[in-house]
């Protein structure tokens, strides 16, 4: 699969939602926010920063979904302003997780602020190099987003 499919994935499925949900507004700036939650949430899955804790991360399967969970606000994000991908970009460096995570907010609130291709661009750059340090390959990403999307479409026939 071409990592361009996600995109036309995600594009269906915000187009189910805006029908399910009778969306009549543009809503860049509550994906944006949701985004910058579910970074946020991903962060607390992974107990990086949680010093005073000996309690361990989240189970990987836990982390992973609460990656992709980013992924699907990252694609809305990119179409809504005609930004894509050709290909996951490849950032593979040890890197301290806390450190990542709060460039990445950085990045985020970068790219809400100045919404380029480039803007964009880091967003993945940044949440490919949070990959790499969790440990997830691209088609795990691939593979845990369409079962996302399909759960994301179930939660939408039962009244989410």
């Amino acid at each position: 699969m071409e990592f361009i499919e996600l995109f036309e994935m995600q594009r269906q499925l915000d187009r189910f939602i805006e029908e399910t949900q009778n969306i009549q507004k543009d809503v860049f700036d509550e994906k944006g926010l949701a985004l910058l939650v579910e970074l946020a949430e991903l962060a607390n899955e992974t107990r990086c920063f949680k010093f005073w804790s000996t309690k361990g991360p989240s189970e990987k399967s836990v982390i992973l979904e609460e990656f992709v969970d980013s992924i699907h606000f990252m694609l809305s994000l990119g179409y809504m302003r005609e930004f894509t991908l050709e290909a996951w970009p490849v950032v593979e460096k040890k890197t301290d997780l806390t450190q990542a995570f709060i460039d990445a907010t950085q990045t985020v609130l970068t790219f809400l602020k100045q919404q380029t291709e480039e803007n964009y661009k880091a967003i993945w750059s940044q949440y490919s190099l949070i990959a790499y340090n969790l440990g997830f390959t691209v088609e795990d990403i691939i593979e845990a987003y369409k079962a996302k999307n399909e759960k994301n479409y179930e939660r939408q026939r039962n009244g989410y």
